[in-house]
């Protein structure tokens, strides 16, 4: 299993950008497929982006397409979520989340059993 550790959450106006960093600890990390998701106030946890193991493929939902994009480091056991032209809506706590060793990408919450706390992402109007 994979320990994972959010960083890089806080406050923005609409149209700013924030980075999101999750450190990992652990042998899988660089053999599963990993993922964001949010949780908005009084709303499910939703899939945001993904990426392969290797980083060779990324999905993201509709609502993010265009403005987020995911990278990770395998050497430093990291992955990060880029947000650009946010938007009040995207106002959510972030998870971090990590798949089983040799986890394909999904974009199914069960398909993932490593997360991290959560950061919060606010984005005034």
């Amino acid at each position: 299993q994979v320990q994972l550790v959010e960083s890089g959450g806080g406050l923005v106006q609409a149209g700013g950008s924030l980075r999101l960093s999750c450190a990992a600890s652990g042998r899988t990390f660089s053999s599963t497929a990993m993922a964001w998701f949010r949780q908005g106030p009084g709303k499910e946890r939703e899939f945001v982006g993904g990426i392969t193991w290797n980083g060779g493929r990324t999905t993201y939902t509709d609502s993010v397409k265009g403005r987020f994009t995911i990278s990770r480091d395998n050497a430093k056991k990291s992955v990060y979520l880029q947000m650009n032209s946010l938007k009040p809506e995207d106002t959510a706590v972030y998870y971090c989340a990590a798949g089983r060793d040799g986890a394909v990408l999904s974009t199914f919450r069960a398909s993932y059993n490593s997360w991290g706390q959560g950061t919060q992402v606010t984005v005034s109007s």
